[in-house]
């Protein structure tokens, strides 16, 4: 096989610059405020729409092992973590830039990796003081003495009729959906609003008709942000989001809440609503569906003893065609199944059904891991037909009169389901679904006591369960939603702890990014809880290392002394700083300030890269001034002045948090790929391209072996 060799020139190292080229298409993809992406497929013309690191990468054609590395890490930090993959992806191409620099000037390899290896972890160190613990960040919320910003936000989370969007099967009056005033109409009467006015973040939020229960009340939020007679405000920030006004219905018995009476302690009652606040990010529609889950579980865990927040409970459902404020949150499991099926269910409507739990597939062909075939056994054909007379017809007959001789109604299926038995299935008025999550089957054993079975032959009465119900998922006027090609039906059963998030928009561009920003935002609020900390958001954390970095440049320059161990945490780097240590933390600075340049201009806070250089410039010598960065830090951020440029001088301003063990990952995970690919000194390519390499403007740095 021929195979070429290419030595990497250390000063114009290419994985490095495949790296930054590549980093550098997620650019705005950074912070908050996200501009979406276009990747066009140049063969077929077809367009996806992205709006995240990972999902970018996902799209791109990443031949190139540079390529191949970054979008393996993404897919690793985003797989255990869910955020912080546009921090990951800017500082990969920021430091890959940091690194080139210092090649340039002559700066050792071996250098360069320890040198920013020390330099990060102690940023890391020396960021320990901006996590705040997480039963601190309520206080924190709610302790402004400037205004009453945070006093209203608690009083939205403590009042039920501004909960989010909910479904749940509590008996209600009908509840006619709220009117409030447009902004372009000066006339509104005030004598026909509430008289009971609170103020809400985000959107508007609108008591509707329940679905499923015809009777009991709904919440729904609305894409459109309206401050009750003021004219309407845009917000690009989570930086600095206005406080809007909403109306409510005042009249009593039109709502039915979880809470069952004010609380003492607001803040301690609600601290996870104030938590899923401040972890939002200015992401208002998931924000609301989140606190709506919170407030349920929160209940729920108050009279089972259960955890106050189990993300295993929570599933989605995409529905395409919907518009945004359709969005809601619904008690049990939704999912969307066939027309066919949609009528197996109105016939299973209102009725108690058994339920069976198969742990694989349900196919004829299905064995279980670890299954050994019969060594002295010759296969003679591999997929039989399973028509009408053939030899599957009788699997499929047996399966069927199992299920009929059990009495099972309903079927969840872990794996796949054979076709022409869920044909079969849906003639005998059996529901079947595959495709479930071991988190909504085990949701289901729990409540209806029924056992998983790995095939339909082991089934015996002990494992059918009963008690659960099924029907067709309904809208707040109370009608079902015909999708096309697919209907949207809820599963349900006494006692289940299963929410579903029910995600809708009339765009099918948008519909994976609605739903990665919900799990986004769900997993921000899992690991806060499991960390017990949050730092603070903003660009608070990078600010400090960006000052600390250039502290421990300035410092290389002076001879050693007792203070010098103080400053780095290893001998080796006290020896090594007057030689290399200021070249490699000026480069490793530059990646930081570079992180909050692009941080203000996509948070809309300034105008430019330079504007937005210069305010970081300002806030790091006052932080100098000051003597205690952290503290400095801290009592702005308090203030809410922090990183703040000259446009958003009038606008107020929102506290926002971040994971501790996320964020840190995110930036070590970065600095290893960049240290792995600098110290790849050499590229061996393999395959039939030999003359192809000769041909080509390149073929000088190969060496044919």
């Amino acid at each position: 096989v021929p195979m070429a060799f290419r030595d990497v020139n250390a000063r114009r190292h290419i994985g490095l610059q495949q790296l930054s080229s590549l980093a550098s298409s997620g650019r705005t993809l950074l912070g908050p405020v996200k501009s979406c992406k276009f990747i066009v497929d140049e063969s077929t013309n077809e367009s996806t729409l992205v709006c995240s690191a990972v999902r970018l990468m996902e799209s791109l054609d990443l031949t190139g092992a540079a390529g191949q590395l970054l979008n393996e890490t993404l897919q690793a930090h985003n797989k255990e973590f869910k955020t912080g993959t546009g921090t990951l992806l800017f500082l990969v191409g920021a430091w890959s830039n940091a690194v080139l620099e210092c090649l340039q000037q002559n700066v050792p390899v071996s250098a360069i990796v320890s040198l920013m290896s020390e330099g990060l972890n102690s940023c890391c160190h020396r960021v320990q003081c901006l996590q705040i613990p997480v039963h601190d960040v309520n206080r924190e919320l709610c302790s402004s003495s400037k205004s009453n910003t945070c006093h209203i936000a608690c009083d939205n989370l403590l009042d039920p009729r501004t909960s989010p969007c909910f479904q749940n099967d509590v008996s209600a009056p009908q509840v006619i959906p709220v009117n409030y005033c447009s902004h372009q109409d000066d006339d509104c009467d005030f004598k026909k609003q509430l008289s009971l006015s609170s103020a809400s973040f985000g959107p508007v939020v609108s008591v509707l008709k329940p679905a499923g229960d015809r009777g009991a009340s709904v919440v729904s939020g609305s894409g459109v942000i309206a401050s009750s007679c003021n004219k309407q405000k845009l917000t690009h920030s989570r930086y600095f989001s206005t406080l809007r006004k909403s109306n409510f219905s005042s009249q009593p018995g039109n709502f039915q809440g979880y809470f069952s009476g004010p609380s003492a302690d607001p803040c301690e009652c609600y601290g996870l609503r104030h938590l899923a606040m401040a972890l939002s990010h200015g992401n208002q529609t998931s924000m609301k569906l989140l606190q709506g889950i919170v407030a349920y579980q929160r209940e729920r865990a108050e009279s089972s003893g259960s955890s106050h927040f189990n993300i295993a409970e929570i599933v989605t459902c995409c529905l395409l065609g919907l518009p945004e404020n359709y969005s809601c949150v619904s008690q049990g499991f939704v999912t969307l199944v066939s027309p066919e099926q949609a009528t197996v269910v109105k016939h299973l409507e209102d009725k108690s059904l058994r339920i069976l739990l198969l742990d694989g597939d349900l196919t004829e062909r299905y064995r279980h891991l670890g299954f050994n075939r019969p060594c002295n056994v010759r296969t003679i054909l591999e997929h039989p037909g399973l028509g009408e007379g053939g030899a599957g017809d009788v699997w499929l007959s047996s399966m069927v009169d199992i299920l009929i001789s059990f009495e099972v109604n309903l079927v969840l299926v872990k794996g796949n389901v054979c076709e022409n038995l869920m044909a079969r299935c849906i003639a005998n008025s059996i529901l079947v679904l595959g495709s479930v999550t071991e988190d909504v089957m085990c949701a289901f054993g729990e409540v209806t006591s029924a056992q998983p079975v790995t095939y339909l032959t082991q089934l015996d009465a002990s494992c059918v369960g009963s008690g659960a119900q099924v029907e067709l998922w309904q809208t707040h006027d109370g009608r079902a939603v015909d999708l096309g090609e697919l209907v949207p039906v809820r599963l349900k059963a006494g006692g289940i702890p299963l929410l579903t998030a029910l995600l809708t928009t009339t765009v099918a561009a948008k519909m994976q990014l609605t739903e990665d920003q919900f799990w986004t935002l769900v997993y921000r609020l899992h690991h806060a809880l499991n960390d017990e900390k949050v730092f603070l958001g903003g660009g608070a954390v990078e600010l400090l290392c960006l000052s600390h970095v250039q502290t421990l440049a300035e410092r290389s320059l002076q001879p050693a002394n007792k203070n010098t161990g103080k400053e780095f945490p290893s001998p080796w780097l006290a020896v090594r700083a007057a030689e290399h240590s200021q070249v490699v933390f000026h480069a490793l600075a530059r990646g930081w300030m570079e992180y909050l340049s692009v941080l203000l201009c996509n948070a809309a806070e300034a105008e430019s890269e330079l504007e937005a250089s210069a305010v970081v410039d300002q806030h790091l010598k006052k932080a100098a001034d000051c003597g205690s960065p952290s503290a400095y830090i801290l009592r702005e951020f308090r203030r809410g002045g922090l990183l703040r440029g000259p446009s958003a001088e009038h606008r107020e301003h929102l506290q926002v948090y971040d994971n501790v063990t996320a964020k840190t990952e995110a930036w070590r995970r970065a600095l290893d790929l960049v240290l792995l690919v600098l110290q790849t000194d050499a590229e061996i390519i393999t395959g039939p391209k030999r003359n192809q390499l000769m041909n080509s403007h390149v073929s000088s740095e190969f060496m044919f072996l």
